[in-house]
């Protein structure tokens, strides 16, 4: 794994209004895996920044859940609300097909599964679709669920137990994961406050809402909206023990873990925490059983104690623990067979 990405391809369709980037980051592992963001950016500079951030990041993900995908994301730049429309998104498809397989699209932030199938329409190389349209349906239960076992094994390295009955943990962001994981939490015993940042909340009985949970008094603060939440400003009004959530990009800058470590507070990777839904998408394109994905994203949970484990052993923070452990598995890869079977 190396920092510097070996495809970057920008596409626009003046018909339709189309304006995306993909990058791909590292394809030791298997062919680019990564969610298209369709988002209103500040301009070119602003969004090609993101995808650049967003795809090593995918590589990391894809590595820590030790799945045969590399690293990829793409960005459509422009308001979904207004640009959004199926002769745009099947522009799109057809973009992503013309990258012949390096690439392989999901959902993100403003794609939704319905939107997947328009895509479907002109490629080959998307999953999470919906059951109707062949797919596997909405992956956001999976990275919910992956963050839960995250938040269980950071918990047992905090206090010594997995338990999560009476955990406070505040939610940031009831979007299709973090609705979700609110619901695991409260099935799993624990007391939950959440905060929508961007859209009315949808009400969730047994949740308590409130403006924000940044700085409120809980014992976990899972951030799963959008990223950078975390910063040199924000950090000291942190109150909870541990950061667990499914938000990529979650630290504004590097600097921020070691703010985090200064103050005792356990960060748990983004990458490795949210590895649930790229889980999905990989059995979805390799036509997997969907009944065995449960099971391998609680995997999660021995991944998350591993880098916790480590970190403490060596002194490293987190999150170079965590790479350390991906590099290693990519560099792996580079000298295996080319038959092997890592899906075993």
């Amino acid at each position: 794994m190396t920092d510097r990405h070996e495809q970057v391809t920008s596409f626009q369709d003046v018909e339709t209004g189309l304006r995306a980037i993909v990058a791909i980051h590292d394809s030791t592992l298997g062919p680019g895996f990564g969610g298209t963001r369709f988002h209103p950016y500040a301009g070119a500079a602003a969004a090609l920044a993101d995808v650049l951030r967003l795809s090593r990041g995918m590589t990391l993900k894809t590595a820590m859940a030790d799945l045969p995908c590399g690293g990829a994301k793409a960005v459509i730049i422009g308001d979904p609300r207004t640009l959004r429309s199926e002769p745009l998104l099947e522009s799109y498809g057809r973009f992503v097909q013309s990258l012949g397989g390096r690439y392989v699209t999901a959902g993100d932030v403003g794609v939704s599964a319905e939107d997947l199938d328009v895509i479907g329409r002109t490629t080959e190389f998307v999953v999470g679709r919906t059951v109707a349209a062949g797919g596997y349906g909405d992956s956001g239960p999976m990275t919910a669920l992956g963050v839960l076992h995250a938040i269980r094994a950071a918990a047992a390295t905090r206090w010594g137990s997995a338990d999560l009955t009476g955990c406070a943990v505040g939610v940031e962001g009831l979007g299709k994961v973090g609705f979700e994981l609110a619901r695991l939490l409260l099935a799993a015993g624990a007391k939950v406050t959440a905060a929508e940042i961007s859209t009315p909340a949808r009400e969730l009985p047994g949740v308590v809402l409130t403006d924000r949970v940044l700085d409120a008094p809980v014992d976990v603060y899972a951030p799963c909206a959008l990223g950078a939440t975390l910063t040199a400003d924000s950090v000291p009004r942190i109150r909870a023990s541990i950061v667990c959530g499914a938000a990529n990009n979650q630290l504004a800058t590097a600097d921020v873990e070691r703010l985090l470590a200064d103050r005792d507070v356990i960060w748990v990777p983004d990458f490795v925490a949210s590895a649930g839904g790229v889980t999905m998408g990989s059995y979805e394109f390799r036509r997997l059983p969907v009944e065995d994905v449960p099971a391998r994203v609680a995997r999660i949970f021995d991944t998350t104690a591993e880098v916790l484990a480590l970190s403490r052993d060596r002194g490293l923070l987190p999150g170079a623990a965590a790479e350390s452990i991906a590099r290693a598995r990519i560099n792996r890869r580079r000298t295996a067979e080319p038959d092997q079977d890592r899906w075993m």
